[in-house]
């Protein structure tokens, strides 16, 4: 019967985080939450909407919800405001996101993955339209 030193215990553990890295490519957890956000197209071509409405899951690299707005594409670029809140007192940021996920939930619901790109800062909520 042979024993695992330390060496042999590392190359294992090493080897199998390798394989569990290559199936899973987000950079960090999500938590399946709640959270209220705005999003609203970045490209001043497109035509202007506009959505608040909730997460299914957030993570800090990216942002999951559930809507029945058809406009959203792969590769759309958004304004995400994150926490998106009616406190006039309130302070929230802004990220510009990407779509780098549809899901098609039924024949009305698409979910949307949208990845954070950028921090573009805090946000009042008094300047907020």
């Amino acid at each position: 019967m042979k024993t695992m030193d330390a060496h042999d215990q590392f190359q294992g553990a090493t080897a199998s985080a390798a394989v569990s890295s290559t199936s899973e490519r987000r950079r960090s957890r999500r938590c399946k939450m709640k959270q209220m956000v705005r999003v609203r197209p970045s490209d001043p071509e497109l035509e202007h909407f506009e959505e608040v409405l909730a997460t299914t899951s957030v993570s800090r690299s990216g942002v999951y919800f559930h809507t029945q707005h058809a406009a959203y594409e792969l590769g759309m670029r958004l304004f995400v405001t994150i926490p998106y809140t009616d406190d006039p007192a309130a302070l929230s940021r802004e990220y510009l996101g990407e779509v780098v996920r549809l899901d098609k939930l039924d024949e009305e619901s698409v979910g949307v993955g949208l990845k954070l790109l950028m921090d573009l800062g805090l946000v009042a909520r008094s300047f907020q339209q």
